[in-house]
């Protein structure tokens, strides 16, 4: 008997379930390279760090908290940032959603939306900080600022793309 759909208790691909979460990290921190486009300050949102962050809120048991460090690398060499800026912030951040996920037990879309916006905005301006060491700190947060808006804006967008991008990771077959 030849059947055309999944079988009932057949578990989903593996490689998918392991692939689909980092490529579309990675993916993500690389699009900005691909896009036409020149600016004199930061006008996309971090991409990969959004996708980051909604996996991490989303999935928080998937990945181990040092996560952070490949996927930060791959951003740093990407993003132009000096190397170790998100390798470091991302960790970071990794650390904070574990520690966020033990204290709130019940966490709701809000939640999840304030905590990434937050972090979006704390690893915007420390890696703009660091980027820029000798500048002006007010002129450069002031250059940030509408990258940050933006970002947190997008939080309940890419939460969706996550979902989308988890749903096809957990389909059998």
């Amino acid at each position: 008997m030849n059947q055309k759909g999944p079988r009932l208790g057949e578990p989903a691909s593996l490689w998918r379930m392991r692939i689909v979460p980092i490529a579309s990290v990675m993916l993500a921190s690389a699009l900005p390279l691909m896009l036409p486009l020149i600016a004199n300050s930061p006008v996309l949102p971090p991409l990969g760090l959004l996708f980051f962050l909604c996996w991490q809120l989303l999935r928080a048991e998937m990945w181990p908290v040092w996560i952070g460090l490949p996927l930060g690398l791959w951003d740093d060499l990407f993003s132009g940032a000096p190397i170790g800026t998100a390798v470091g912030l991302w960790t970071l951040a990794s650390i904070a959603i574990a520690w966020s996920s033990q204290r709130i037990y019940w966490r709701g879309f809000f939640h999840d939306w304030a905590i990434a916006a937050l972090l979006v905005g704390i690893i915007q301006s420390l890696a703009a900080l660091i980027t820029h060491p000798h500048a002006n700190s007010g002129h450069v947060l002031g250059l940030v600022l509408p990258q940050i808006i933006v970002s947190a804006l997008l939080v309940p967008l890419f939460m969706r793309l996550t979902g989308k991008f988890d749903n096809f990771r957990l389909k059998r077959r």
